[in-house]
């Protein structure tokens, strides 16, 4: 039986990380910062560090794989955007749109997973899709709807169309495809990745449907999360950008569901969404401010979701 939320997740602890001047040319998230460079990395580390405790203390199986100094990959905290793990014992490896990032692919990261008794029966490789400049960034630009079998992605420079439907192809998904924009110094730009402003959850979806500016494409998008019988909460533009749109769905103990967000995300939502969200899950939130401010990413994009077969 297919389940959307998984109880084991895969984080990257950072050595080296920072602003990454190779993707801020797209992800208008990311924040200069007159912080040095060892205090932005130390605070990072902390508040991972932080976030990793909260999670095992709900119960949630955390493998944490400390990053290397070499190569130098400052965004290797979100590991969600270059692999991504199924329930068939098949993983995705993912073409990534700053060249920096692509050095975030490690095979030892994959022996530690085997090591902690997960299957993995097969790789669809889809990286030499960079050599084309063509971009697809795991479950930042895939949103999953493991259960219904569809999958959500907001075309950008970093989510190409053709290499999507190949991977709804190839995993046998039902692909919903459409445009999603935030305002930028007055202009409407395309948002980076799908999961900053959509999260799927088992019974419900948090998404910023104000990002649709097509009438048409937001109709679809509703129609497909309410054929599914997922309860929509719509949050603002402006919660977005407090990556409210940013969240996960995962089971601690007892198989009990945690939404997992950011404090400035958990801060942003009103009274009514947090009573909405908690019909369906507990709210789990820890402070990323640092890894927000700089990495223009959050606490969905430093999780990925495990979910191989035990052997």
């Amino acid at each position: 039986m297919k389940k959307q939320a998984t109880n084991s997740i895969l984080m990257i602890r950072p050595v080296n990380f920072r602003m990454n001047e190779q993707t801020a040319v797209n992800n208008y998230f990311q924040e200069e910062t007159d912080a040095l460079q060892a205090t932005v990395n130390q605070k990072a580390r902390t508040e991972f560090d932080t976030f990793v405790e909260k999670l095992r203390k709900a119960g949630v199986h955390v493998v944490v794989v400390e990053d290397t100094l070499d190569p130098d990959t400052p965004d290797s905290i979100f590991p969600n955007n270059w692999i991504s793990f199924h329930g068939d014992g098949q993983i995705a490896l993912y073409p990534m749109f700053a060249e920096n990032r692509r050095l975030e692919r490690r095979e030892d990261v994959l022996d530690q997973l085997e090591g902690e008794g997960f299957k993995i029966e097969n790789v669809m490789d889809y990286t030499s899709a960079e050599e084309h400049g063509v971009f697809l960034e795991g479950t930042g630009s895939i949103v999953l709807d493991r259960v219904n079998q569809k999958a959500y992605c907001a075309l950008s420079p970093r989510a190409d169309e053709d290499l999507f439907i190949e991977f709804c192809e190839d995993f046998e998904y039902t692909p919903v495809i459409f445009h999603a924009y935030q305002t930028v110094k007055d202009e409407r730009l395309l948002i980076y990745h799908t999961n900053v402003m959509m999260c799927v959850a088992d019974t419900f979806a948090v998404i910023c449907l104000d990002c649709i500016d097509d009438k048409k494409e937001r109709k679809s998008v509703e129609k497909h999360l309410k054929e599914d019988g997922k309860e929509i909460i719509a949050i603002t533009e402006a919660q977005m950008h407090q990556f409210a749109g940013n969240m996960l769905q995962v089971t601690g103990n007892d198989d009990k569901t945690y939404l997992v967000m950011s404090q400035s995300a958990r801060d942003s939502l009103t009274e009514q969404q947090v009573a909405r969200i908690e019909k369906h899950s507990e709210i789990l939130s820890s402070s990323l401010e640092t890894i927000e401010t700089c990495g223009g990413g959050s606490a969905r994009c430093m999780m990925a979701e495990v979910f191989l077969p035990k052997g």
